[in-house]
């Protein structure tokens, strides 16, 4: 019997790679596919897959939301995230709302189909980067990291700013504030949030939600 494959993803070529790939296997249909958050719960309902693979940043509703909607809705489609990030935030919170296996963009290929065919018998399943990832949650004593809501209403401005790639000179032009200011919310955000750097702040943006796409 044939799976019921639905394709999740806003790159449209990485999306024809994964499309080619699974129908090189007879036991896989690609039944719907779609690039925007908002509409995979939707295309569920019309088309019934057994399984989503979906990338988490999307335009619209991310794959933490979307995981979450699916588990009420559709508690038999299983989800398999897929993410260009391996870290611990990205793959403790898709498993937490419901996803059954996380499977790094960089080993797409076989390992997406071992995923595919552990999640049909109802197993998890993490490819390797993942695995290593939460190995290293379990390890780390250090502090979780700061949800949005204990973040200021200004210091949230700011990170959105930054992961939308603004300098802190366009930031200060747009918020009508000193570049010194920018620079002391930066470091704030960035002690707060428990990252270093742009890319840091960039992926907390996208995993909480604060922004939907690069």
């Amino acid at each position: 019997m044939s799976l019921k494959i639905l394709l999740a993803d806003d790159h449209q070529m990485f999306r024809e790679a994964l499309r080619t790939l699974l129908e090189r296997e007879d036991n896989l249909t690609i039944v719907a596919e779609t690039g925007n958050g908002n509409e995979i719960v939707a295309l569920c309902h019309q088309t019934q897959p057994d399984i989503v693979c979906m990338d988490i940043a999307m335009p619209g509703l991310n794959g933490i939301e979307v995981t979450r909607q699916l588990t009420d809705a559709l508690p038999s489609t299983k989800v398999i995230a897929l993410s260009t990030f391996t870290d611990r935030m990205y793959v403790l919170d898709m498993l937490s709302v419901g996803a059954s296996a996380f499977v790094t963009k960089a080993e797409t290929g076989i390992e997406l189909l071992r995923a595919i065919d552990a999640v049909s018998r109802n197993r998890s399943y993490l490819c390797p980067d993942a695995t290593d990832a939460i190995k290293g949650a379990l390890s780390d004593r250090s502090p979780a990291p700061a949800s949005p809501n204990k973040l200021g209403n200004r210091e949230i401005q700011v990170l959105k700013l930054v992961a939308e790639g603004l300098t802190s000179v366009q930031i200060a032009e747009k918020l009508n504030i000193m570049p010194s200011t920018v620079e002391v919310h930066r470091r704030n955000i960035m002690r707060k949030i428990t990252v270093k750097g742009v890319a840091g702040i960039t992926r907390y943006a996208l995993h909480n939600g604060l922004i939907t796409s690069l």
